[in-house]
């Protein structure tokens, strides 16, 4: 093996059959592994037009190339297929062990497609693979099933699960796939897809190695690397003082190109939790629905949600597979469910500050809620808030919501709205499917209150304070997605220090952030740098310290035993984000139509607080990232040279020669 296996397990629901693919090593020097193969595959074998909730969609478990071979940071999974949400590319990107599972079992990836009679979970071990009866699972919520699967099979190997909840089986359009009691591969709404398959769960217990073609090399590179990670200094700060630090960053004048390491040492003191309150002051937080500031959630609101005070509730560590940080923990809560995965900062800000809940305790207790039953809590948080400006608006009534109260940062109606979008009882069938399809169902003008990009529900960084995450929500063919890449994280990566055609980020002033200038730019390379950690398998925050520091080129070479430079790994990334742009193409979504909701790009201005009067030019943004693509500016359509020089002109002509439109 050259850490791909070179294979992949084909499932027939329908029909009850598994078989093992054959991969040709062209494939994977074409696209690696993970979502590359992924795209590869799934672009030939889900047919135009198909419903993502029938039988000819395919959904994808997948494991990058360096997953499973000790490179550091390389233990994610991603989920994959047409999403229920968007209508367009899904995928998912999980943690835990599923993923160096996968591999260890032989497999770069699962496809399942078809739909099963009744329930069923496939389960792997050393002697294969088999379908087996999910009956008495079926309602069963993410960690009850998953511990009652590691009960029943007692293996000798500790097996890794990856199970949908409650809301994966009601096809919830906002559903994921969860691992590890609750860490759940989100967005796409991947979890009705496995849902609407009749597919509870997939366990899998083997022995199997991964294979790395050129061990010493690799175990070099990570001395190397383990001695720059080594020098992430001790952050001697408080969390409390952090929102202070966000207020003097909300006050700057100037913007600075940062040091990844620092981020590598908030993260293991405090984990993504580190900018629960900074992001307030500096106006990364969206707050009110996306129609306040900062000045609405208050220093003793926000007081409860301080890194410093979690970090006392947390009384044990985690780390992912080959992670040298060790981001994630535990928390001990007041509520009926006593131990709870420690709240990243997506869910304090989604289930807190958009909804102004200041009590922590209900926060965890909406994060559980969400966990267990298997629900996006990005999405989950955007839909509460929709409802929320809903009710204030009128449009909603207690006749509607069966006399909930939805008032701003009423935890009780909106922890038992929660339990009804899961359960889809009530005003919570409408709202299960996200915002779009709830304004679509209510109508009266809601549609102005739904936040969304192509469907997917924003997450919580606001492009009024990073215009680039404005362009990423709009132009990824997973829109809405805060993990493909931002100012910030350009600033982090250093692209322009390996691959010089990308255009250095120096010192500017604020104002300078809001302009078109280089924007697209730099906004392509975050894509195509997320399109390689992904066919990895590495985590987000692997290539943070820099690309100079973190050699994911020649980590590649050494597992694979191939001798690529960056350029070329770097024109792999853009052939498959330009892949997946092309699937969307092909299932009729111009390009055009994912732009974010107008709130977020500051379409009317704030009227107060530190994004006061922030606003900025998205189309020309979208333009200019289109233009470095290589696709056509005005239209999005990836040109006939780009193809050809991407080693994709073969699907030119399923192509429209004048481009989608769009309402």
């Amino acid at each position: 093996m050259k850490g791909y296996t070179g294979k992949i397990l084909n499932v027939d629901l329908s029909k009850g059959l598994i078989d093992e693919e054959t991969i040709d090593d062209t494939v994977y020097e074409k696209f690696l592994s993970g979502v590359g193969l992924a795209a590869h595959l799934l672009y030939e074998r889900i047919p135009k037009g198909a419903d993502p909730l029938g039988p000819d969609n395919i959904l994808g478990l997948v494991a990058g190339m360096l997953c499973g071979t000790g490179t550091y940071f390389s233990g994610r999974w991603m989920a994959v297929g047409k999403s229920p949400l968007t209508g367009g590319w899904g995928d998912a990107s999980g943690g835990g062990s599923f993923g160096p599972a996968l591999k260890r079992a032989g497999y770069d990836g699962i496809f399942f497609k078809g739909i099963s009679k009744k329930p069923v979970y496939l389960h792997i071990d050393n002697k294969g693979a088999e379908l087996k009866n999910a009956s008495g699972l079926w309602g069963m919520d993410t960690v009850e099933a998953e511990e009652k699967l590691i009960k029943e099979t007692q293996s000798k190997i500790t097996p890794s699960v990856a199970v949908i909840g409650q809301a994966g089986e009601n096809l919830s359009r906002i559903s994921g796939i969860s691992n590890e009691k609750g860490r759940i591969a989100a967005r796409s709404g991947l979890g009705a897809v496995m849902g609407s398959k009749k597919l509870k769960a997939v366990i899998i217990a083997s022995a199997g190695k991964v294979g790395i073609r050129n061990r010493d090399k690799l175990k070099a590179l990570q001395l190397d690397h383990d001695k720059f990670i080594k020098t992430a200094p001790n952050v001697p700060i408080p969390g409390w003082s952090l929102r202070l630090i966000g207020k003097l960053m909300g006050k700057a004048k100037d913007v600075s190109p940062a040091d990844g390491i620092y981020a590598y040492s908030f993260l293991k003191k405090w984990g993504t939790g580190s900018n629960n309150r900074m992001g307030i002051e500096t106006g990364d937080s969206p707050v009110k629905n996306w129609k306040g500031s900062n000045l609405d959630f208050t220093k003793k609101q926000s007081k409860q949600h301080d890194p410093g005070r979690i970090k006392k509730l947390e009384f044990e560590k985690y780390h992912c597979p080959t992670c040298p940080i060790g981001c994630g923990g535990k928390v001990t809560t007041k509520d009926r469910f006593k131990e709870v995965h420690k709240p990243e900062y997506e869910t304090i800000a989604q289930l807190g500050t958009l909804l102004l809940v200041e009590d922590l305790d209900s926060v965890l207790y909406m994060m559980e809620l969400c966990n267990r039953a298997g629900m996006d809590l990005i999405s989950a948080g955007g839909t509460l808030a929709f409802a929320l400006e809903c009710y204030e608006e009128g449009i909603l009534t207690n006749d509607d919501t069966d006399g909930l109260e939805l008032t701003w940062g009423n935890s009780e109606a909106l922890i038992a709205l929660l339990e009804k979008m899961i359960t889809r009882q009530g005003i919570g069938d409408i709202l299960a499917d996200g915002v779009k399809v709830a304004a679509q169902k209510i109508g009266q003008g809601s549609e102005a209150y739904a936040i969304h990009a192509g469907g997917q529900e924003l997450p919580a960084h606001d492009p009024r304070h990073d215009p680039n995450f404005g362009i990423h929500y709009s132009v990824d063919p997973t829109p809405g997605r805060h993990t493909i890449g931002s100012q910030g994280d350009y600033s982090f990566y250093r692209i322009w220090e390996v691959i010089k055609s990308f255009p250095k980020l120096e010192k500017m002033p604020v104002a300078e952030k809001y302009t078109v200038k280089d924007k697209g730019a730099m906004a392509a390379g975050d894509s195509i740098l997320k399109m390689l950690t992904d066919s990895a398998g590495l985590c987000y925050f692997g290539p943070y310290g820099g690309m100079a520091r973190f050699p994911m080129a020649e980590f590649f070479n050494a597992v694979a035993d191939w001798n690529k430079t960056p350029e070329e790994y770097f024109d792999i990334g853009r052939r498959i984000q330009t892949l997946r742009h092309l699937f969307n193409i092909k299932h009729g979504i111009d390009p055009w139509s994912p732009k974010a909701h107008p709130r977020s790009y500051g379409s009317p201005p704030l009227n107060d607080g530190v994004l006061k009067g922030k606003t900025f030019d998205l189309d020309a943004m979208i333009k200019d990232y289109w233009k470095t693509m290589g696709w056509d500016s005005e239209t999005g359509i990836p040109a006939e040279e780009t193809l050809k020089k991407l080693g994709l002109d073969n699907l030119f002509s399923e192509v429209p020669s004048d481009g989608l439109h769009h309402n």
